[in-house]
């Protein structure tokens, strides 16, 4: 079997980065007289140390917020700014000294006001190494940045953390391990700087400079000091890096924290009264444009539709999250629409569940800006999570990740809860565990929730209003029975998952062709020979044997052939044939001794017929 030459080509260069360091320690390891007593090795070594240190120190405290900033920026001004930081990386390091020694050589308006202090000195070495090294922390950093889930940033505004806190208490610790990768190269671009430092500060000598001057004339045997000792110094400096390790919490004193949350006795929540939800949104994310409008009425909705439709957007725009959204958000009976995220007093779980990395689950539940420790272990009690209050994120199976993002949501004891599709990336068992959970919670605590989804099920489970919503625009809203029992449109039934929808031609006020079959459509007001489409939900239907009377009061109904039956466990899918090739699915729960092939007949309540004009279809008669 052939080899891959990925492995034969990346060895070739780390071949050729090995063999120039290898032949400097032989050639060092058997010279007589290594250069150690030099005159002025000592002093130049400690000044790049101390001025890499500086240099290193000022790039760390500017540009960290730089770098924080630009991640987030979305805007010309952002992409411009980026591009500028990484002119540094693209000049040859003496052009750099050229271009600051316009800005702080001793004849510049800002060189005579440090009195030309700024060059031929440790402060001269320091602004060559902060230029020349600053791009590699703000690119590694602003990378780390990127990389951090938006997620996380929303969770703690709704936690009632500001801006402020949550960068130095969400992204920094987030971002810890690629700004430490950052600060590393940094410190030993600096190190190494020679080209703007010569320019800058020939005087005093840093180790670049003094291993030069070596060279220059003592030839190859008087740089062998120098060499070693930045050598010896990017080895170390490369080793502790590499033996870092994301920041996480020690076992014991994870044990400690344990120890005194169990100490802490549980107390319920206090009572709320339910809060509705009202809103009038107009927001615009991109070339997507949302307007979407509700007037208070159930305590528990579900804004329900494809992807895309908008409901992420409205969630956020409801939690304060969504810039540039305009319109109003009433919660109960207070105007919140100007009130930021950390005070609208909202919790939010977003979708997947986002967790504080490095933080246990006891310091989840309890990142919340005034929430209460007694709540946050009842919350953890009620959720099923006691016992695992020192477990990181990374330790939770996907279920106790969902129930530990709802327990910090809930141990702020927010007047309603926000809920973007919590569900949708769970296995079918612990999704089905978890909505009865949430739905457990609802009903015994009086849990008031905006919940989006694009599961019909799920909103049905967990809602007593619907919203069905697609590009943007509302497209039904009102008490779950009617909704689901009487789509507005075609469209909304195929949202709500109706299988049975089908094109026909009215044939009088009275019926409806289709396929050759006439379906009765009495009270629906059709005109005859108005395209329509028309559909029943598949447990409203009933299927028995050709010729077996009505069992239930419903009409004779209408022939039909099985062509299949699934058993589905504790119930029964029959899909059956009307007219030439038109196909309705049924579903039951009663025992069902029908077969593929057998003749039956097909029936429903004629309450349960919903019948709209087809807009895709001409008018024609039968």
């Amino acid at each position: 079997m052939p080899r891959s030459p990925l492995a034969f080509l990346g060895g070739l260069l780390a071949l050729f980065l090995l063999v120039p360091i290898a032949a400097f320690v032989v050639r060092f390891a058997v010279s007589g007289d290594r250069g150690f007593q030099t005159p002025g090795l000592a002093a130049a070594f400690w000044t790049s140390i101390v001025t890499a240190s500086i240099s290193t120190a000022i790039i760390v405290v500017l540009g960290v917020p730089l770098a924080y900033a630009l991640a987030r920026s979305t805007g010309g001004l952002g992409r411009a700014l980026g591009i500028l930081v990484q002119l540094p990386l693209a000049l040859p390091p003496v052009m750099s000294g050229i271009v600051l020694i316009y800005v702080v050589g001793p004849y510049t308006w800002l060189g005579e006001l440090f009195d030309g202090r700024l060059t031929g000195s440790l402060a001269g070495i320091v602004i060559a190494q902060t230029f020349v090294a600053s791009p590699f922390l703000v690119i590694a950093a602003r990378s780390a940045f990127a990389a951090l889930d938006p997620a996380l940033d929303d969770l703690a505004a709704t936690l009632g953390h500001r801006p402020l806190a949550r960068f130095v208490r969400v992204a920094l610790p987030a971002a810890a391990s690629g700004i430490g990768a950052g600060v590393l190269l940094t410190w030993l671009r600096a190190l190494g700087e020679y080209g703007a430092t010569v320019l800058l500060a020939y005087h005093p000598y840093s180790l670049p400079v003094f291993t030069s001057v070596q060279f220059q004339s003592a030839g190859i045997p008087g740089t062998q000091a120098p060499t070693a000792l930045a050598l010896g110094i990017a080895i170390l400096a490369v080793l502790l890096g590499a033996a870092r390790r994301p920041s996480c919490r020690r076992r014991s004193a994870g044990s400690r924290s344990t120890s005194a949350a169990r100490a802490i006795l549980p107390a319920p929540p206090r009572p709320d009264t339910p809060t509705p939800v009202a809103f009038a949104l107009d927001a615009r994310v991109g070339a997507f444009t949302l307007d979407l409008s509700h007037g208070a009425g159930a305590h528990r909705i579900a804004i329900l539709g494809p992807s895309g439709s908008g409901k992420s957007v409205t969630l956020r725009a409801l939690a304060g999250l969504l810039d540039g959204a305009r319109g109003s958000v009433r919660l109960g009976g207070d105007d919140v629409t100007a009130v930021s995220a950390e005070d609208r007093h909202v919790g939010y779980v977003a979708q997947g569940g986002a967790l504080l990395p490095g933080r246990t689950v006891l310091q989840q539940v309890r990142f919340g800006v005034g929430t209460d420790p007694a709540v946050a272990s009842w919350w953890l009690r009620t959720l099923r999570l006691d016992g695992l209050e020192d477990r990181l994120p990374s330790e939770l199976s996907g279920g106790q990740r969902q129930r530990v993002a709802l327990a910090s949501a809930l141990s702020r004891q927010p007047r309603v809860i926000l809920l973007d599709e919590p569900f949708s990336a769970l296995d079918a068992p612990v999704r089905e565990e978890l909505r009865r959970e949430l739905r457990r919670l609802q009903v015994e605590t009086g849990l008031s929730t905006v919940l989006v989804t694009h599961d019909p099920e799920e909103a049905a489970m967990l809602a007593d209003e619907i919203l069905v919503i697609d590009g943007g625009r509302l497209l039904q809203a009102g008490p779950r029975r009617d909704v689901f029992s009487r789509p507005a449109s075609p469209a909304v039934a195929r949202l709500l998952g109706i299988p049975n929808l089908l094109r026909g031609v009215a044939v009088s006020g009275e019926a409806i062709e289709t396929a050759g079959a006439r379906v009765p459509a009495p009270g629906h007001g059709i005109a005859e020979g108005e395209a329509v489409l028309w559909s029943v939900r598949p447990e409203r239907l009933r299927v028995r044997l050709r010729g077996a009377g009505p069992a239930d009061g419903t009409p004779a109904g209408l022939p039909a052939t099985v062509v299949d039956v699934a058993e589905l466990g504790t119930s029964t899918s029959l899909t059956v044939r009307i007219g030439v090739d038109a196909e309705l699915r049924a579903h039951t729960t009663d025992t069902v001794e029908l077969a593929v092939g057998d003749a039956a007949d097909v029936s429903w309540d004629p309450a349960a017929l919903s019948v709209w004009t087809d807009p895709s279809a001409e008018h024609a008669a039968p």
